[in-house]
């Protein structure tokens, strides 16, 4: 059963499926950190170009199954335009300043 996002418990993970699910680049990169990483199923991607192709000009969606850590870890069925619909996990650490530092993402 999906999580509505306005119920997710961390509310940076809140606000990042929020973006993604509108679309928001300029919402979505407001909450990354300077230098921010990311990972796809266990390698290091450039985050610029994975935003791009994976989230924003393939229109990237996320429906939350469950969550865990605090909402900082999530199973989400994630679907774009190229890829269509998959399992994923995602993993998110946030810094002291409430940004979004890294986060890991993949085939769950």
């Amino acid at each position: 059963m999906t999580i509505q996002t306005a119920k997710l418990s961390d509310p940076v993970v809140r606000a990042f499926v929020s973006a993604v699910n509108a679309h928001d680049r300029e919402a979505f990169l407001a909450l990354l950190a300077p230098g921010a990483t990311m990972a796809d199923d266990g390698s290091d991607r450039d985050l610029d170009d994975w935003i791009d192709r994976e989230i924003f000009s393939s229109r990237g969606h996320m429906d939350v199954d469950n969550e865990s850590r605090g909402g900082r870890d999530l199973i989400a069925r994630y679907s774009n335009d190229t890829w269509g619909e998959m399992r994923t996990k995602w993993h998110f650490e946030v810094g002291e300043d409430g940004r979004i530092s890294r986060f890991e993402t993949g085939q769950a």
